[in-house]
C-alpha cells in the first residue's frame, strides 16, 4: 500500500517569503513547554528505591534560517556531506554549591576526588563529561586526587614555558569578552532573545539555584531550573547557519557577575560567551586554525583561560580565550615511537602526532597545542580526576589514553567493533567506561591497562555514560548509560566482580599469555598481581580481548524512558537528568532518604518534590 510521506515540520516556502521576494520575512517563534506526567511508565525502580519523573521540559526547535536551502526528500543513500548536528547537550552550573555532604561516601579516596582545585566541590556528574564526577558541571572544577595517590599534586599544563606567562591585569580583575552579542552585526549570529524580566529574575534567584545551558538545533538556551517559570529561557541565541554542538562552563571563574561559557559549532567556530553581560568573542573564526566541526569541548582543569576542543578530523587543540588566532602551520613531525602487540598497531599510530607543543616558544597566538590523535572523528573525551590524563574515543574504533600535561600517548584500546561514542572516568580515576556502536558498554582498568568487563543490555548505539558519585563507595561503583534505543540502563559493579575471570585463563598455543599481554608482574610466592606504574610504561597498542575471556556485566535496571534517541545522562545529588535528540530535558527525582533509628532508609521519590 502506498503511503504519503509526512508533511514538513516547518513551511519551506511561504513562511520565509520565498514565494514573494519583495514581501517581508515573517518571524516564526516557538516556545518551550513543560509537563509533569504521572503513572508507572514515568518511573523506574532500583535497589535503593523508585525514581520518579519530576518534569519534562521540551525545548522548542527553531525553524531553519531563511538563508538555509530547504532539503526536499533527501536521498538516504547519498554520499554528499551533511551538516553535522547533535542532540540536546547540557552544561550545568551553580554560583554556590550546597554544603551538604553525600552520606554514600565512606571512602576518603573516592570523596577526595570530588574536591576541586579552588576548594569547591563539583556537584554534578556527567559524561564526557559528557564529561564522570567531573561532568558537565564544568571541566575547570576537576578533582585533584586520583586513586590511592592521596598526596599527588597534578603538574600544570605548560609549566616552565615562559612564553605562556600572562601579565597580571590587577587583583581580582577578570577579563570579559569584548563584543556585545545583542548589538553585533555579524552574520554568524542571527539574533538573541532575552527575557523581559531578566534583571529581576537574576536578582531574585538564590546562589544555590541551578542554571542550565542547552543546545537545540541552531539555538542556544539559558535556563533557570529552580524558577517557577523554568521553561521560559533567561536568554536564547539563534545562530544563522552554524549549529552549536557542545559547550562547557568554567567552574573556576563562575560568579554572580560573570559566567564563562565556551560553545563549539558545526562550522569549526568557537564562541566564548558571558550570558550575564551578553558579551562574546569568536575563536577559530571561519576555521582559520581548523575548519572541521567541534565535536567536544571542555575547559582545561584548573585553568581560567585555556580550553581543549576536539575537531571532526581527529585533532585535539588547546586554545586560549584571550589570544588572537593565526593561521596554523605544523611545527613538529608525528611521534610514532610505540610498542605494539597487534599487527595493525603501526597503522593506528601513524595518526598520532604533536603538530605543535605547549613547550613551543611561539605562543603569541592560538593554538597553544595541536595534536593529531585519531584517524577518524573524535566523538568525546574526558579528563581524569588527577587532572593529568585524557580518555579519548573516536569513530576509528579506538579508546586512547593520553597524558596531556606531557603530551604523550599511553594506550590505544580497540573496541569490539564499530566506533566509540562516549567516555567517562570513575570518581577515583581507576576505571574508564566507554559506549559505542557495538551496543556495548566497556569497563577498562586504567592502572592495569586492560579491559575488565563488557556490559550487555543496549539494543542500539550507546550515546552517553556517566558515573553516579552519590552511589559509589569503597566497595561498589554505580554508573548509567543511555543510547539510541531510548533506554536508560544502570549498572553496579565491584572490583571482585570485575577481576573474577569468566572462564579459566589458559595460555593458547602460539600466543602471549594474558598476564604478559596485560603487562602485569606476578610475585614468585603468590598470584597477587603488582600493578605497574603507568608513567613508566611505553605506549601500548592493545589487542581485542576475546569475549569468552572477558567478564559480562548485566544491568541492574533497564527502561525505555523516551520515544526519541537519548543523547546525555547527568547525575546530580537529588536527581537524574536525561536529554534526547528532540529537545526533551527530563528530570527524575531520586528516592528520598530519611534517618530512622540511626540508619538511613530510602523511600520512594513519588510526591516528594514540588512539581511546579
Amino acid at each position: 500500500m502506498f503511503v504519503f510521506p509526512p508533511p514538513p515540520r516547518y513551511p519551506a516556502t511561504n513562511a520565509y517569503g520565498a514565494g514573494n521576494p519583495g514581501a517581508p520575512i515573517p518571524i516564526i517563534e516557538t516556545n518551550n513547554t513543560i509537563k509533569t506526567p504521572t503513572g508507572p511508565e514515568f518511573q523506574f525502580s532500583v535497589g535503593e528505591g523508585t525514581y520518579v519523573l519530576r518534569e519534562d521540559i521540551h525545548l522548542a526547535t527553531p525553524p531553519p534560517h531563511p538563508s538555509e536551502a530547504p532539503i526536499i526528500n533527501p536521498n538516504p543513500l547519498s554520499t554528499a556531506p551533511h551538516l553535522i548536528v547533535a542532540g540536546t547537550k547540557l552544561s550545568l552550573v551553580q554560583f554556590k554549591d550546597r554544603e551538604t555532604q553525600p552520606n554514600i561516601y565512606r571512602n576518603p579516596v573516592v570523596s577526595s576526588s570530588r574536591v576541586t582545585q579552588d576548594g569547591d566541590e563539583s556537584r554534578i556528574s556527567g559524561d564526557t563529561d559528557e564529561d564522570s564526577s567531573v561532568g558537565r558541571g564544568g571541566s575547570g572544577s576537576l578533582g585533584s586526587k586520583s586513586g590511592g595517590d592521596i598526596g599527588h599534586v597534578p603538574e600544570k599544563f605548560g609549566n616552565g614555558n615562559a612564553s605562556l606567562s600572562v601579565p597580571s591585569t590587577g587583583k581580582n580583575q577578570k577579563k570579559k569578552p569584548k563584543s556585545n552579542i545583542a548589538k553585533s552585526n555579524s552574520s554568524f549570529v542571527s539574533r538573541i532573545i532575552t527575557h523581559e524580566n531578566l534583571t529581576k529574575r537574576l536578582a531574585e534567584r538564590q546562589s544555590e539555584d541551578l542554571m542550565v545551558f542547552a543546545n537545540i538545533n541552531r539555538a542556544f538556551c539559558w535556563l533557570d531550573m529552580d524558577s517557577a517559570i523554568k521553561q521560559e529561557p533567561l536568554s536564547k541565541i539563534l545562530f544563522t547557519k552554524a549549529h552549536p554542538i557542545c559547550h562547557d562552563v568554567n567552574m573556576l571563574t563562575r560568579s554572580a557577575s560573570q559566567i564563562d561559557v565556551i560553545i563549539g559549532f558545526s562550522t569549526g567556530d568557537i564562541i566564548w560567551f558571558d550570558p550575564i553581560s551578553n558579551k562574546y568573542a569568536r575563536i577559530n573564526k571561519n576555521g582559520i586554525i581548523n575548519p572541521h566541526a567541534v565535536t567536544d569541548i571542555k575547559w582545561l582543569p584548573g585553568s581560567e583561560t585555556l580550553f581543549l576542543a576536539a575537531h571532526n578530523d581527529g585533532s585535539l587543540i588547546v586554545y586560549d580565550r584571550e589570544k588572537e588566532d593565526a593561521s596554523f602551520f605544523p611545527e613538529d613531525a608525528p611521534d610514532c615511537s610505540v610498542h605494539t602487540n597487534t599487527a595493525n598497531g603501526a597503522s593506528l599510530m601513524s595518526f598520532f602526532g604533536v603538530r605543535k607543543s605547549v613547550r613551543s616558544s611561539n605562543q603569541k597566538t592560538n593554538p597553544l597545542s595541536y595534536w593529531s590523535v585519531a584517524k577518524g572523528a573524535i566523538t568525546a573525551f574526558a579528563f581524569s580526576p588527577d587532572c593529568e590524563h585524557i580518555a579519548v574515543v573516536s569513530e576509528d574504533e579506538c579508546l586512547r589514553v593520553l597524558n596531556f600535561v606531557k603530551e604523550k600517548l599511553l594506550d590505544v584500546y580497540p573496541s569490539y567493533y564499530g566506533g566509540l561514542m562516549c567516555v567517562c572516568w570513575s570518581p577515583d580515576g581507576r576505571y574508564i567506561v566507554t559506549g559505542g556502536q557495538d551496543d556495548l558498554v566497556s569497563i577498562w582498568s586504567f592502572p592495569e591497562r586492560r579491559i575488565v568487563a563488557r556490559c550487555e543490555g543496549h539494543h542500539s548505539w550507546v550515546s552517553s555514560v556517566a558515573f553516579d558519585p552519590w552511589r559509589c563507595d569503597d566497595r561498589t561503583y554505580r554508573f548509567g548509560s543511555v543510547g539510541n534505543d531510548c533506554r536508560l540502563l544502570l549498572w553496579d559493579f565491584s572490583e571482585g566482580m570485575l577481576h573474577k575471570p569468566k572462564v579459566p585463563t589458559q595460555k593458547q598455543r602460539g600466543s602471549v599469555s594474558r598476564a604478559e599481554n596485560q603487562g602485569l608482574r606476578y610475585r614468585s610466592d603468590s598470584n597477587v598481581a603488582v600493578v605497574p606504574t603507568v608513567h613508566d610504561e611505553k605506549t601500548m597498542v592493545h589487542a581485542v580481548d576475546p569475549r569468552a575471556l572477558t567478564a559480562v556485566l548485566p544491568p541492574v535496571m533497564s527502561k525505555i524512558i523516551d520515544p526519541c534517541p537519548l543523547t546525555q545522562l547527568v547525575f546530580r545529588e537529588d536527581s537524574v537528568i536525561t536529554t534526547c535528540v528532540d529537545g526533551h530535558l527530563k528530570t527524575w527525582n531520586r528516592p528520598q532518604a530519611v534517618m530512622r533509628n540511626g540508619s538511613q532508609v530510602t523511600l520512594s521519590a513519588a510526591g516528594s518534590q514540588d512539581r511546579g
